[in-house]
């Protein structure tokens, strides 16, 4: 498609800054240029699909650095519950009874759920299938993802072979949609051994079907409650001198293509660690708020140059695909905590969301920005709202005010996606109705 959209406010998050009546130049899948209104006009006169953005906010598509799309199928499930209680007792119980079409189902919803709240890319870690899959859904409905395949160290064979099919199949897949995980579920439930051949074995995928510039990635759970250390120590009988990035750290499994979920138990050598190797986080703080897991240390990591993005979690633990409230949540959250209403400013937000999510999965070279050159994802935001009149700051609004229902076009890969709040390819009220009848199905199997 080429297309121009036009008198818009654009938030490139590049040295651009913020362009008032600006305009996009849009050419199959890419950014070809990106300037003021009247420049473009000059420049680019027949052969464009135009779209009037005048009272709109441009910006980069979301990155939502942490996901289990598939459990879109629980939300509401297993509600004000602890962390081990709910997986244990509630979650992993259920999910013993979802088979591969029910997988494909729930990460088709949270596909959409993330469309209408202007994420352009999700990275989702789950329990992959050669038929019925999280790929598949992200694929049909036009979303930009990162598949990951969960490991514990109970099925090592297993996991090897699904990740191999994964790799073979979906990287870099779909015109460049489509890249792939290596994803260690935890350190309390892959033990040392397991995770140096999950090492081993992602730099040999790597080797066959990745590149230096479309890699695949290694995305993890670490840190994530206070009593980890201890439940490492307790499951696999070892003694852990320090804290966990420590622990893995003496096993030579970190590195730059690293993304660690949650982060909020570290110590002061964890984080030196953490800056040492650049890994990558995904803050979820409205996930780590619901499960009472405890606050991570965002300020401290991004002191020390951490690049730190943000994450909503599964559907089952948040319980929606909200960048809005997320941002939000983040901002607000570290204020109150450390007392300083500076910390976390709007802008630094907006950028966990777009540029730095693009960082943490290692695709911060074709997405995250607006500049020509990179792909074009990216979501138009209604400000011709009472909640966002009247305009000061477009990213304080961003951050503060808006909601999903303000996104009324969105771009992925140069192709759009939704436009005026209509998806393109998924009928929703079809795939409501699919979601419910799975959802009695799900549960009829568990009183079996």
């Amino acid at each position: 498609m080429n297309l121009i959209i036009e008198n818009a406010t654009i938030i490139t998050m590049s040295k651009k800054g913020t362009i008032k009546n600006g305009a996009i130049v849009i050419e199959h899948d890419a950014i070809i240029d990106v300037a003021k209104t009247s420049e473009i006009k000059r420049k680019y006169s027949r052969g464009y699909e135009r779209i009037n953005a005048e009272n709109k906010v441009v910006t980069p598509g979301f990155v939502n650095t942490h996901q289990h799309a598939a459990m879109s199928l629980l939300r509401g499930y297993a509600d004000d519950l602890p962390l081990q209680e709910w997986l244990e007792k509630w979650i992993w119980p259920l999910e013993k009874h979802m088979r591969s079409e029910d997988i494909y189902l729930g990460a088709l919803l949270t596909a959409v759920e993330s469309i209408m709240s202007g994420i352009t890319t999700v990275n989702t870690m789950y329990h992959y299938a050669e038929k019925g899959n999280e790929a598949e859904a992200f694929a049909e409905a036009g979303l930009r993802g990162v598949i990951g395949h969960v490991c514990f160290s109970w099925r090592k064979e297993h996991d090897k072979k699904a990740l191999e099919h994964l790799a073979r199949n979906w990287h870099n897949a779909k015109n460049g949609l489509i890249r792939v995980s290596v994803d260690p579920h935890s350190p309390y439930t892959v033990d040392a051994e397991y995770m140096q051949e999950l090492r081993k074995l992602t730099n040999e995928l790597n080797e066959k079907y990745g590149s230096v510039s479309k890699p695949i990635i290694w995305h993890t759970h670490i840190a994530e409650t206070e009593d980890e250390k201890e439940k490492i120590e307790n499951t696999f009988n070892v003694k852990l001198e320090g804290g966990v990035f420590e622990y893995l750290d003496s096993l030579g499994v970190l590195g730059d293509d690293v993304i660690a979920a949650h982060c909020v138990a570290l110590t002061p050598k964890d984080i030196q660690i953490m800056r040492k190797r650049n890994v990558k986080v995904s803050h979820n703080p409205v996930s780590n708020l619901k499960l009472a897991s405890g606050i991570s240390p965002v300020p401290q990591m991004l002191k020390n140059g951490i690049t730190v993005s943000l994450g909503t979690d599964s559907p089952c633990s948040n319980n929606n695909t909200d960048m809005f409230y997320l941002m939000k949540t983040a901002s607000l959250l570290h204020k109150g905590v450390s007392k300083n209403p500076t910390v976390m400013p709007a802008e630094q937000v907006l950028k966990m969301a777009t540029i730095n999510g693009a960082k943490a999965l290692s695709w911060d070279m074709e997405i995250g920005s607006l500049e020509p050159g990179k792909k074009a994802d990216l979501a138009i935001i209604d400000f011709k709202k009472p909640h966002l009149c009247p305009l000061y700051n477009e990213a304080s609004h961003i951050v503060y005010a808006a909601n999903p229902s303000d996104v009324e076009t969105v771009v992925i890969n140069g192709e759009i996606v939704m436009e005026n709040r209509t998806l393109q390819k998924i009928n929703i009220h079809k795939l409501m109705e699919k979601i419910e009848k799975t959802k009695e199905c799900l549960l009829a199997r568990l009183r079996e």
